[in-house]
């Protein structure tokens, strides 16, 4: 039996040796960094996936496939109510044209600060709400004429998206080794009081000139593809288009991770920007161009 959780793949043997680490290590901090170190998983830089092997094994622990120790802190991983400050409340309302807004700019989170407030802005205006984005990730404001106009979030990409995967034309194979590569918009907020023609399409625009050179930066290699996925009952994706993202077909209805189960969702427009022009031989090693 297989079972998969934050996109790897746990045989039968690998669950076992976690059950003996759980025995060895009396944190899940300590259980974490051995299951990375046992099963060697590591990020493209090297670097240990201590933060997908605390999810994972949490994910096994509420699954009842293992059971860990008690946290250590009380209160540890209980999701608490998103709070609402009088920083996220509405400005006055922005209704322009997109030559009327000056500097605008993707401005990363980097700060403790910044990061409650873009939360709260995404809790509190974006229709799927606040969950952390998962994965390697970015987070940015987006700015102009000396505000926050509306925020933006990238983080890991899905596991298998049959259009996605068709257009790019890598094997299963492939898709393990690379999949890092992608990286998916998974959150894109235009303040509700922000009422600017093509600033949307202006802001995807700079997101691909931007966002290459920040996960570079950060995590040690560039992205060769962005995906997002667009809910089809609710939006049409027309800022995608104008920016020249390409429509490759819809989802089935399942969940971003959901590789096992069928839990019914609503079907989303799938669009991708390829950020370098060889992208498709650098995710299938050159077996095809």
């Amino acid at each position: 039996m297989t079972v998969r959780y934050c996109g790897r793949d746990f045989i039968d043997a690998e669950m076992e040796l976690i059950e003996n680490l759980i025995r060895e290590h009396p944190t899940r901090e300590a259980i974490a960094r051995a299951v990375c170190a046992k099963l060697n998983w590591v990020k493209p830089d090297g670097l240990p996936k201590t933060m997908s092997a605390k999810v994972a094994l949490l994910r096994m622990h509420r699954d009842g496939l293992i059971v860990l120790p008690s946290p250590a802190h009380e209160g540890y991983n209980v999701r608490r109510p998103l709070a609402v400050t009088p920083a996220s409340d509405p400005g006055e309302l922005l209704d322009c044209s997109r030559g009327d807004i000056h500097d605008l700019c993707l401005r990363r989170i980097q700060t403790r600060v910044d990061s409650w407030l873009w939360n709260e802005f995404i809790g509190r205006y974006h229709y799927l709400g606040y969950v952390p984005l998962t994965g390697a990730q970015i987070r940015y404001f987006i700015e102009g004429n000396g505000q926050i106009l509306g925020a933006l979030g990238i983080g890991a990409s899905a596991w298998k998206v049959a259009p996605r995967d068709l257009f790019i034309g890598w094997t299963h194979e492939q898709r393990q080794a690379h999949l890092h590569l992608i990286v998916n918009n998974s959150r894109f907020l235009i303040l509700p009081w922000v009422r600017v023609k093509y600033l949307a399409s202006s802001v995807l625009s700079m997101l691909c000139r931007t966002l290459v050179t920040d996960w570079q930066v950060i995590y040690g290699y560039r992205p060769v593809l962005l995906e997002t996925f667009v809910e089809q009952d609710r939006f049409r994706g027309t800022c995608y288009r104008a920016a020249n993202w390409i429509h490759v077909g819809c989802t089935q209805g399942r969940g971003k991770l959901d590789v096992h189960t069928l839990r019914q969702k609503p079907v989303k427009e799938i669009f991708l920007f390829p950020l370098t022009k060889n992208f498709r031989i650098i995710l299938t090693d050159g077996i095809t161009e």
